[in-house]
């Protein structure tokens, strides 16, 4: 079995997720009045966040992702094998977080145990495409 047949299966079932995740709408606070923060990150109300997903193809290659009524905050864990691997995957998403106003979805600080973090919100989904959203992200 070739790497590239086994990555399919795992790229499938995080695009299916991703997509069937990506059903935002538009969720005012139920804390603050005229507020619209992505409930994900704020978790003010625990009913209207999903439970977590994690899809993993093994323990160092994983994907988090975190849905609410307004939000999706999808976390990804890069596999490392090597000191080399580690420095490149840290210099490559550091370069990334960098530019995080660049790529609108993109989170500036990771959360914990993944390497790098997306944060989709409803305003999101209305202005962009969601099948280039999820392209992008894969």
């Amino acid at each position: 079995m070739s790497p590239q047949s086994s990555l399919r299966p795992y790229l499938t079932a995080v695009r299916s997720t991703l997509t069937a995740a990506m059903a935002l709408e538009n969720f005012a606070s139920q804390v603050v009045e005229r507020h619209n923060k992505p409930e994900v990150e704020a978790a003010t109300s625990h009913e209207v966040l999903l439970n977590p997903l994690v899809i993993s193809r093994n323990e160092k290659e994983q994907v988090l992702i975190e849905g609410s009524v307004n939000s999706v905050r999808m976390s990804i864990r890069i596999k490392q094998q090597d000191d080399i691997e580690k420095i490149l995957c840290h210099k490559f998403t550091r370069f990334m977080m960098m530019r995080a106003e660049n790529f609108v979805i993109l989170r500036r600080k990771p959360v914990p145990g993944y390497d790098i973090s997306f944060l989709i919100t409803n305003f999101h989904a209305e202005t962009m495409l969601k099948h280039k959203l999820v392209d992008f992200i894969i």
